[in-house]
């Protein structure tokens, strides 16, 4: 007996429809109980073109980080110089005439300034003050933007002594260096803050230049060519 055509129709439309829903099964349905964000998957394959600098008083992040400016040539920062020149203030006279506070809002509102700038793509090397990033709201800030902060460290006799030596050389006077307990004890609280940063160095007895190389080495740090033509600069 020959089958209408209608009925024909219907059994093949419902024999596609099989074939279609059995094709989707294929495809496994993976669910994690980790969910990326679109920025954070981005921030992660990017390579780092920002480093910020980050540890006590003596550990070297002026001096490494002028090294690393000059070995990579990458512009070098360090965040008190751009504090100074927003406000036109040295650092002591804020202190001394208008107190931390003060000069912590406008340490957090450079901080921000840097920040924006670096969203265009900028190298840079950031020497953070020894207090900057025992702030909370700046280690938050810093990493909201996916920052990379390198924590650089030292036993603290050896920070107590590069920075007498360091004060001695420039006729510079440090109230932290008038008592060697206050200075221990200070840096004991701040190393706790100073170990959420990205990556921890040991600089003790270490020069700049194998501090340097290992930072370069360890974030794989690209040297930005500069290439002279007819006198100019590209």
């Amino acid at each position: 007996m020959v089958k209408s055509t209608s009925e024909n129709a219907l059994k093949n439309s419902q024999k596609k429809k099989y074939v279609r829903s059995k094709k989707r099964s294929r495809k496994p349905s993976i669910e994690t109980g980790v969910r990326v964000s679109p920025s954070r998957k981005k921030r992660a394959s990017s390579a780092v073109h920002a480093v910020f600098l980050v540890g006590f008083m003596g550990a070297g992040k002026s001096s490494v980080g002028r090294a690393l400016g000059q070995r990579l040539n990458w512009v070098f920062e360090d965040l008190d110089d751009r504090i100074e020149r927003r406000t036109g203030r040295r650092i002591a006279d804020i202190f001394r005439d208008s107190g931390e506070d003060v000069f912590r809002q406008a340490e957090h509102e450079a901080l921000q300034e840097i920040l924006l700038e670096l969203r265009g793509g900028a190298a840079r090397i950031v020497a953070l003050g020894g207090g900057a990033f025992v702030q909370e709201k700046n280690a938050r800030l810093l990493a909201s933007e996916g920052a990379t902060t390198l924590f650089l460290d030292a036993p603290v006799e050896e920070l107590w002594d590069r920075c007498c030596r360091q004060s001695n050389e420039l006729g510079t006077e440090r109230p932290l260096l008038r008592s060697r307990d206050q200075f221990r004890e200070l840096h004991q609280q701040r190393s706790n803050r100073y170990s959420a940063a990205s990556i921890r160095l040991e600089t003790g007895a270490r020069t700049v230049e194998e501090i340097s190389e290992e930072i370069v080495k360890k974030l794989r740090l690209k040297k930005i060519r500069i290439r002279e033509e007819e006198g100019e600069i590209e």
